[in-house]
Formats: C-alpha cells, structure tokens, sequence
C-alpha cells in the first residue's frame, strides 16, 4: 500500500474522531439541558398547584359579597 493512501485513512481517520468526539459533546450539553428543562417543568407545576386555588376562593369571596353589592346599588 503506497504512503499516500495510508496518510489519507490516518487523516481521514482523525477528522471522522474529531466529529464523533463532537458530536458526543453535542449529546451531553443536551442531556444536561434536558435535566434541567425537567426540574424547570417540575417547578412550575409546584407554582401552578399552589395558586390554583386562587380562582374557586375569588369565586366564593364574590358570591358572599353579593347582598353587599346588592345594597350599595340600592342606595
């Protein structure tokens, strides 16, 4: 096998590692974001059950303020 052709898959070789290498990089720096996409989406179901309650109370708040309503429209 000539010199020329070994130092082409030498080259070859080296340049298809770097893109592997690359590319697993690639892969981790996803990983890790989608981690933290997860936490992030966890966090803000806690925030969503927390103030899912603030609806139903404002509803009952107004139901019993009503008569109050009624009265300050009669005067």
């Amino acid at each position: 096998m000539p010199i020329e052709a070994i130092v082409t898959l030498v080259v070859a070789a080296l340049i298809i590692a770097a893109a592997a290498l690359g590319l697993f990089r690639a892969i981790l720096h996803l990983a890790a974001t989608s981690k933290t996409l997860g936490a992030l989406d966890g966090g803000v179901q806690v925030i969503v059950q927390k103030t899912s309650t603030v609806p139903s109370t404002v509803a009952s708040v107004n139901q019993s303020l009503a008569p109050v309503r009624a009265f300050a429209e009669s005067i």
